[in-house]
């Protein structure tokens, strides 16, 4: 009942209230059109970006950007071979709940 009210409240006063003299679907259409075409410029700008981008990397500022994934790989392969993460013991510092009372069930 409250959605059915709410729809008839809301029909009253968009019929009371909207704009006569603008075309909503005309009004639309062009706002979805500049959105489309900014769209289209950022996609095109980051295109042009990452292809200019990799033939710049000799400054100082790519240099870490390169040497991530190498750092990444040479610390997964420095972890001891001893037990899975699974297997180790829960440290104490983890709350845990309270068990269940046995009033409960």
């Amino acid at each position: 009942m409250f959605l059915v009210r709410s729809a008839f409240w809301l029909t009253v006063a968009f019929v009371a209230f909207h704009p006569h003299d603008v075309d909503l679907g005309a009004t639309a259409s062009a706002l979805s059109n500049r959105a489309v075409d900014a769209g289209r410029q950022i996609v095109a700008q980051q295109i042009l970006e990452k292809q200019i981008l990799p033939t710049d990397c000799a400054l100082l500022r790519c240099a870490p950007a390169a040497a991530a994934p190498h750092a990444a790989t040479a610390s997964l392969q420095n972890q001891p071979a001893g037990r899975p993460m699974q297997d180790s013991p829960v440290s104490g510092s983890v709350p845990f709940p309270r068990p269940r009372p046995s009033w409960l069930g």
